[in-house]
């Protein structure tokens, strides 16, 4: 169950990451998390071809669309609720994508101090 006034890193409200396609856990457009989000999908990117390739590379293939789940597959420039854990490998590896610090959920800060994730923000307002 999505939680109720969820916050982003900000510690403002939530903002909604994306609903074209239609991402998050909850496929609600937010990147809220909860008990049964066991990839705790908080981190809202942009994703870029560099991200998408790597994480095809490590087992996770955005790129590839399948309908039978709803998913359309990711293209770069598209924004999508990612596994905050999967961030911060990709982050490793030198590849992460930016994000949208507005639509990030506050989770994210387990595994990333917010000021790394400034250095990867998207303008404001983007």
């Amino acid at each position: 169950m999505p939680e109720f006034n969820a916050k982003n890193v900000l510690g403002q409200p939530l903002a909604c990451c994306c609903t074209n396609p239609v991402t998050g856990f909850y496929r609600d457009g937010f990147c809220q998390t909860g008990p049964d989000d066991r990839g705790v999908h908080v981190v809202c990117a942009q994703v870029t071809a560099e991200f998408l390739e790597y994480t095809r590379q490590q087992g996770n293939d955005l790129s590839t669309p399948m309908p039978m789940y709803g998913f359309p597959g990711l293209k770069p420039g598209d924004r999508w609720c990612l596994c905050a854990s999967r961030w911060k490998e990709a982050l490793d590896a030198g590849c992460a994508p930016p994000i949208n610090l507005h639509a990030t959920h506050e989770a994210a800060l387990r595994y990333v101090p917010l000021a790394l994730l400034h250095e990867y923000a998207l303008l404001d307002g983007d």
